[in-house]
């Protein structure tokens, strides 16, 4: 174990998580993955060793702080790129039985490999868009926690992930600076959606000192009929 893999685990340790030796070595193997795969397609503008760590893969596990894992049995990750929040949590907790949903195959093929690498089990990798796949019986009003990180505006993303939540689950944003313009702007589209804001949680990064917050949205009841509307709607007319 190295500086950073050292710094990992005092961090994680600091919130109660425990990594084993496998599972630090699960992390490892991600990130030399993330690099190699990045050199022939557009992953992340993050490849130095020791800000991978931070700002991926921390970063991920941060929504752990504020939401108890142990109680989270399905997952659903929304655009989640080259995997994250998702695969680190999944790292972190074994239990979790992921749902991966990205709209580019070539990155689920990515999601694909590295599931692979590191044995991981009950990982559902789909290629499509949210709005589509979240009218599909087995994923709407599914799952206990449901999670995006830096995808769209509040308003975009209510309708893009709280159908894939069940009710009573909770729907994570996980955001750069203060989201707070963008949850007022998105009041709209909760009272549409079935989503109640419950709070938002500032934090920075160590060592980086950037800002993040966490957007927290409880699902109170199914998904309407009407929602999501078909493939871009979404994105050119927000529900504000």
């Amino acid at each position: 174990m190295d500086s950073i893999q050292s710094e990992f685990l005092t961090l994680l340790k600091d919130h109660d998580i425990e990594l084993s030796e496998n599972q630090l070595s699960q992390f490892e193997t991600y990130f030399k993955e993330l690099v190699s795969w990045n050199e022939k397609m557009n992953l992340t503008g993050i490849t130095e060793r020791h800000q991978v760590y931070i700002k991926h893969f921390y970063d991920s596990v941060t929504l752990a702080f504020h939401i108890p894992m142990g109680e989270i049995v399905t997952m659903a990750d929304i655009g989640s790129g080259a995997g994250f929040p998702g695969i680190p949590l999944k790292i972190c907790f074994p239990h979790l039985q992921l749902t991966i949903i990205d709209s580019l195959n070539k990155r689920i093929q990515f999601l694909q490999h590295v599931v692979d690498q590191l044995g991981l089990q009950d990982v559902q990798l789909l290629h499509g868009r949210a709005e589509d796949l979240g009218r599909r019986e087995g994923l709407r009003d599914s799952f206990d926690l449901v999670t995006a990180r830096a995808v769209a505006r509040m308003a975009v993303l209510n309708e893009f992930c709280l159908p894939f939540a069940k009710a009573g689950g909770v729907f994570v944003a996980m955001k750069g600076s203060d989201p707070e313009e963008e949850v007022k702007e998105a009041a709209y589209s909760l009272s549409q959606l079935k989503g109640q804001w419950v709070n938002t949680v500032p934090f920075t990064l160590p060592m980086e000192n950037s800002d993040r917050h966490l957007v927290i949205i409880r699902k109170t009841g199914p998904t309407p009929k009407k929602y999501p509307r078909k493939a871009g709607t979404p994105v050119k007319s927000p529900l504000v």
